[in-house]
């Protein structure tokens, strides 16, 4: 269990919170139970390695005020959207005997040994996490899915997970999905015989050169008409010249 030391805070005013911010600390509150509210600081560098870490909103914390211990729960972060900074932490109090809810992340394991993702499926997750209500001391870390043997078409129901006595999902009335396995969107083409594909290979040369023929043929013809034309032209002019310089008829 992570531990976390954090100092009560007298901060009264919007200047007061800015003020302790800008020293390396963020605000906190600590709620629940019978006591009454906590407002504490925690230093953000301290705080933001705890957040780094996997599933720092599913763990229960000891959090170290004026050397009295006691365990918590984050509930909330607030971020600053501009520098995305923690600004401000809610820990709710875990009481023994009292059940809290709380979102636990979704764990598959054993992909490599799926039939159906070696055939090229699809593992579409529709849950990544599952609120839960449980006994605070019975708070799970992971919910763990197995996909040893799973084939395309099998879907996993939170009927098929096995949680503890007492621990049971927010949402009921309905035999919920979280994950399917679910055929490849695209099918691979079957490779072609290589001597099929060297014979299509050699249609498509064969075609290339035949319109690069018929290409240069189109283009002779153009060369040979436009030639007949300035012979034809050639013959006209110097007819007219003829004519132009012969001298007139005796009579």
């Amino acid at each position: 269990m992570n531990s976390l030391k954090v100092n009560t805070r007298n901060t009264k005013s919007k200047g007061e919170v800015k003020s302790l911010r800008l020293a390396g600390n963020i605000p906190a509150i600590i709620y629940g139970g019978k006591e009454e509210n906590q407002k504490v600081s925690v230093l953000k560098k301290t705080l933001k390695s705890l957040i780094e870490k996997e599933n720092f909103l599913s763990n229960i914390i000891t959090l170290d005020l004026d050397g009295k211990s006691q365990n918590v729960l984050p509930k909330e972060i607030k971020y600053n959207v501009i520098t995305d900074e923690p600004t401000h932490i809610d820990f709710l109090r875990v009481v023994p005997g009292v059940k809290i809810k709380i979102d636990v992340p979704v764990k598959f394991i054993n992909q490599e040994k799926s039939p159906g993702l070696k055939r090229g499926g699809v593992l579409n997750i529709v849950r990544r996490k599952i609120e839960l209500k449980c006994p605070s001391e019975k708070t799970p870390k992971e919910i763990v899915i197995d996909l040893d043997g799973v084939d395309i078409g099998e879907s996993f129901k939170i009927s098929s997970v096995k949680l503890e006595e007492d621990v049971t999902p927010t949402i009921i009335g309905r035999d919920f999905v979280i994950a399917t396995l679910a055929a490849p969107t695209v099918m691979k083409e079957p490779e072609k015989p290589a001597a099929e594909t060297e014979t299509a290979e050699g249609e498509e040369a064969a075609g290339e050169e035949g319109k690069e023929a018929a290409a240069d043929g189109d283009k002779k013809a153009a060369a040979d008409g436009d030639k007949k034309e300035g012979d034809k032209k050639e013959g006209d002019d110097k007819k007219a010249s003829t004519e132009k310089k012969a001298p007139p008829e005796k009579k």
